[in-house]
């Protein structure tokens, strides 16, 4: 079944192939903070000291949203769709516990289960960086503990005893809303069910970082699509070519949050002037081009019928390309077994 009729389908395979074939295509992201998420390590918001620009070559410190921190938030989106259509359920297949290893998740994104077997994921995810210094990007929230009144505890303020001691719990550093994180999804030979799959999930998930029922809220902005016979550029020097493209337009307003509009302008920009110096073979959809298979892409994905037709087409890929080659390699090591 095809789906697309923006996108030639050359740029897909027919069925997921078992060994790497040279094709690519990478989603064009900007992750924007909506509310205070958290991306972390032992208690402290990750970060790089790093260029400011390409040209600009001061230094400083930038926040970072680690591979796990993209990838993990959107293969769950993806694996609550399977469930919710009847094409997964939680007993057959569990997220780090127990994976069914013939389903769109266990193929395209990966798995390892040990001795059992194991899939190389398909989508590659690097470290996103923000566009904004560290300084400029966090703040410090004090937690306190309520009091049955109500009333936040504090030295003699709020409701508590004068004198007594503060009841606070904690400080947490958290990121600020409008902060922005450009970020290259790539997916590997990918067949057009699969790459509508992984561009559905990007446009669904809507949280990152450490879950909690009040934060972690991010919107993810596709601002193109580029089909080449290899990797592209890196998150890091993405980020530093947008950089100097708003330094030079004078559009870094700290320490007012960026607009988004100069943003997503200046990525546009500086992804175009980055690709004219790549030695690789690519097709870029961005702009007017771009906005033409979003919309077709929303337009199937946006009903029921549709993404039903798309998860079946992705399940069916994935379970044919598990019987042929997953299979055969677990009877293969179980004869092996067998001998020793």
């Amino acid at each position: 079944m095809t789906f697309l009729k923006t996108v030639e389908s050359k740029f897909f395979h027919k069925e997921i192939p078992y060994k790497p074939m040279g094709k690519y295509v990478h989603f064009l992201t900007i992750r924007i903070t909506e509310s205070y998420p958290l991306f972390q390590t032992d208690g402290e918001l990750n970060k790089a000291r790093v260029r400011a620009g390409i040209e600009n070559k001061n230094t400083i410190s930038r926040l970072s949203m680690f591979k796990r921190k993209q990838s993990t938030p959107e293969r769950l989106v993806g694996r609550e769709l399977l469930r919710n259509y009847g094409l997964m359920t939680a007993e057959e297949c569990e997220y780090n516990v127990e994976f069914a290893m013939n389903n769109p998740d266990c193929i395209i994104y990966g798995f390892a289960i040990g001795d059992s077997g194991s899939e190389k994921s398909k989508v590659v995810v690097d470290t996103a960086f923000s566009i904004t210094a560290f300084d400029e990007s966090h703040e410090t929230f004090t937690l306190n503990a309520p009091y049955e009144n109500g009333t936040m505890a504090s030295k003699g303020e709020g409701g508590s005893k004068p004198g007594e001691i503060t009841s606070r719990i904690n400080q947490q550093d958290h990121i600020r809303p409008q902060v922005f994180f450009p970020s290259i999804v790539t997916l590997k030979d990918p067949t057009e069910a699969g790459f509508l799959y992984v561009f559905n999930n990007i446009l669904r998930t809507r949280h990152y970082g450490a879950q909690t029922t009040r934060t972690g809220r991010v919107r993810n902005e596709l601002i193109g699509v580029i089909f080449a016979d290899g990797e592209i550029t890196s998150n890091l020097r993405w980020t530093q070519a947008i950089y100097d493209v708003m330094k030079a337009n004078n559009t870094l307003n700290s320490p007012d949050p960026l607009d988004e509009d100069e943003v997503i302008l200046s990525a546009k920009t500086a992804i175009e002037g980055l690709m004219s110096q790549e030695f690789i073979v690519h097709t870029d959809l961005i702009g007017d081009r771009f906005q033409s298979l979003l919309n077709e892409v929303k337009s199937l994905t946006g009903n029921e019928e549709g993404i039903k037709q798309l998860l079946q087409q992705a399940d069916g890929e994935a379970k044919a390309y598990a019987k042929e080659h997953i299979s055969s390699k677990k009877k293969a090591a179980a004869k092996t077994g067998d001998k020793s």
